[in-house]
């Protein structure tokens, strides 16, 4: 079974990089939006959580609004 949880950690990880990217929010921009949000986060927080892509629900959440994104498709990961 961790070889499956395995699997969807990197689909996260790889997600929110690319959001990331697309967006050009820095980790150290993004650990500011947060905080802005009254969510305490630092930039090495945030990439400890992003690159062990197995982060709560409500973190992505967070991370999708304070960069302006809406939408997250999931159909196109294999």
């Amino acid at each position: 079974m961790a070889g499956t949880s395995d699997k969807w950690a990197d689909h996260a990880k790889r997600h929110l990089k690319a959001e990331l990217k697309r967006a050009d929010v820095s980790y150290a921009e993004l650990a500011r939006r947060l905080t802005d949000m009254e969510i305490a986060e630092t930039d090495t927080s945030v990439a400890a959580k992003v690159n062990r892509g197995a982060f709560p629900a409500w973190f992505l959440f967070a991370v999708m609004r304070a960069i302006g994104a809406h939408t997250l498709r999931v159909e196109d990961w294999s």
